[in-house]
């Protein structure tokens, strides 16, 4: 499943390659909350990257 939220990730930064921007940040929350998941930040992960986020069960 992680596997799938990491190259689902990498789909939605687009030409921004992997920096976490307002707008990716928002596709990647609505794309978790679909789910029923919330986009967190793993621990020790860098916030300006989208890469350093994840879905997880609420």
């Amino acid at each position: 499943m992680l596997a799938a939220l990491g190259l689902s990730a990498c789909a939605m930064a687009g030409a921004n390659g992997d920096v976490a921007t307002y707008d990716t940040l928002k596709v990647a929350r609505t794309a978790c909350a679909d789910k029923g998941e919330e986009l967190v930040l793993k621990p020790a992960g860098n916030a300006q990257r989208l890469s350093a986020y994840e879905c997880k069960r609420k």
